[in-house]
């Protein structure tokens, strides 16, 4: 397939295929006249790729556990060093808080609307209102009237 294709199935702009063809993240055939031609596999490895990326893990990172990375969610080791392990388990727990931050946010979100919904204040103090019945262009500074 082309590179258009790939972008259409996997929702990656080109652009992006080609960086992660310069990065070394996916292989790209050559056609007799020059074109890219992507073997279908890289639909799933593109997905992959997007995943780990929207995850947080850097490309380099990316680079280096591709190829343990068969199927989605299958992990093949082979000779994995400490210094690996080390990094994916510094990975795996930044990824811990920031799903945690997210579920503190969504739910946050979700009491807001619901506050909104049923027409009453979040848990917060409301604010206390002040009304000015002096039009805009008019209306006094109050530390300068207590003065006069």
């Amino acid at each position: 397939m082309r590179i258009g294709e790939l972008s259409e199935r996997t929702g990656t702009p080109r652009r992006l295929l080609r960086y992660y063809e310069e990065q070394g993240l996916i292989a790209v055939e050559r056609s007799s006249n020059g074109y890219r031609e992507y073997d279908d596999a890289l639909v799933d490895r593109v997905l992959q790729i997007r995943g780990l990326l929207e995850a947080g893990l850097p490309t380099r990172i990316i680079k280096e556990i591709l190829p343990c990375l068969h199927q989605p969610r299958t992990i093949h080791l082979t000779n994995a060093t400490p210094e690996m392990i080390a990094t994916l388990e510094l990975e795996r727990d930044q990824m811990t808080e920031r799903i945690q931050s997210l579920i503190r946010n969504r739910d946050a979100v979700a009491a807001y609307v619901d506050a909104v919904r049923n027409c009453r204040i979040p848990s917060a103090p409301p604010e206390p209102r002040v009304h000015c019945l002096a039009p805009r262009g008019m209306r006094q500074n109050p530390a300068a009237a207590r003065t006069t």
